[in-house]
């Protein structure tokens, strides 16, 4: 399908339209939507919050009559089924647009390519891939949890250069600068869940809240506390709900937990650890489309052993601290190099005096 400068003009449009949404519509994607006739924009929106109206819809009503005859570009495949909502495609033949553009199809089941058929049938021309790489990246952790039943993980690490992440005596705050920390703060807030260690929670006593940046809808979050060690004056379960993932049968600690509002789950490996990659696929099913994480080594190194880290969110301080400090993954030592874990860098900028790299794991 050949699209014209006009239709990658309209979709670059609706992507910005659905970037909108990036810290409020979970558990649903986001999604935006410009209708165009006659070479003129007469209506566009995006999905601002679960339960709420589609993009579509908003555009939909801003177009009124205008509509009919219109090409409407969506950063997805419209729905074609009943949620909190009715299906979008039907408000779109409803409307008369004459033509439909997804930058991509839905990857949830209860969709996946029966919208445009739907669409299709009706009469309407219908397209797809038109800035597909843009719109999946938009919505990386929905795509993960519709077709690997699991949340994208993005694990966040602030060290020196030479990849130390606190004194030896622990001291870590502060490596990087207050642009870095805010950065992670707009980082944290566009996840659904922060996930960290019970290490964590002991040496730092963390919040891991979204502060520095506004927010109206905070993560979710998560402990991994194999012994379910955690305090109960912590405050990473203050303000809110926490969820603590352990493999621990001790009821009368998990059942404290409860009666404070916390979710326990339990879900013990063979070693008598946390099964990280089954707390990942329970994540999923509570509808969580991406987690960031943030840890100490011995937890960092876990996930990316077992498979779990998706993407390196990683901040580097220039700074030099040396050989007695912590490092960043609690790795095995290797023999040879072809062992390592290479990484595809996907973005290198300077944020304040630091350098944030994000990078994701070679498969």
């Amino acid at each position: 399908m050949i699209f014209s400068a006009a239709d990658h003009a309209a979709m670059a449009r609706a992507l910005a339209l659905a970037a909108q949404g990036l810290n409020t519509t979970t558990p649903n994607p986001r999604v935006g939507c410009v209708l165009m006739r006659d070479g003129q924009i007469v209506g566009e929106g995006w999905h601002r919050r679960a339960g709420e109206a589609h993009a579509e819809v908003h555009a939909l009503q801003v177009a009124g009559s205008l509509a009919a005859g219109a090409t409407a570009y969506v950063t997805l495949e419209p729905c074609s089924h009943f949620g909190r909502t009715p299906p979008c495609c039907d408000a779109l033949i409803q409307a008369g647009v004459a033509r439909v553009v997804a930058a991509m199809e839905d990857p949830n089941p209860l969709v996946a390519g029966s919208g445009l058929a739907r669409l299709r049938a009706a009469g309407i021309v219908t397209a797809h891939g038109l800035l597909e790489d843009e719109a999946r990246e938009l919505n990386i952790g929905f795509v993960s949890r519709m077709t690997r039943g699991r949340p994208w993980l993005r694990l966040k690490a602030a060290s020196t250069l030479d990849g130390k992440t606190a004194l030896d005596n622990g001291v870590s705050q502060w490596i990087t600068g207050s642009a870095a920390r805010d950065d992670g703060h707009r980082w944290r807030a566009r996840a659904c869940a922060v996930l960290t260690g019970i290490g964590t929670v002991r040496e730092d006593d963390p919040q891991l809240n979204v502060r520095a940046v506004p927010c109206e809808r905070q993560p979710l979050r998560i402990v991994v506390d194999a012994r379910l060690e955690v305090p109960l004056a912590a405050r990473i379960l203050r303000d809110a709900p926490a969820l603590i993932a352990t493999a621990s049968e001790d009821a009368g600690r998990a059942e404290a937990l409860r009666a404070d509002g916390h979710d326990v789950v339990v879900l013990p490996n063979p070693a008598g650890k946390v099964d990280l990659p089954a707390l990942l696929h329970a994540l999923g099913e509570r509808g969580i489309n991406e987690v960031h994480a943030e840890a100490g080594f011995k937890l960092n190194g876990s996930l990316l052993r077992e498979g779990c880290v998706d993407e390196l969110l990683l901040y580097l301080a220039p700074m030099l601290v040396g050989d007695a400090a912590q490092g960043l993954f609690n790795l095995a030592a290797l023999t040879a190099l072809d062992q390592a874990i290479r990484l595809d860098i996907r973005d290198l900028r300077r944020i304040g005096d630091d350098f944030r790299i994000l990078a994701r794991p070679r498969r």
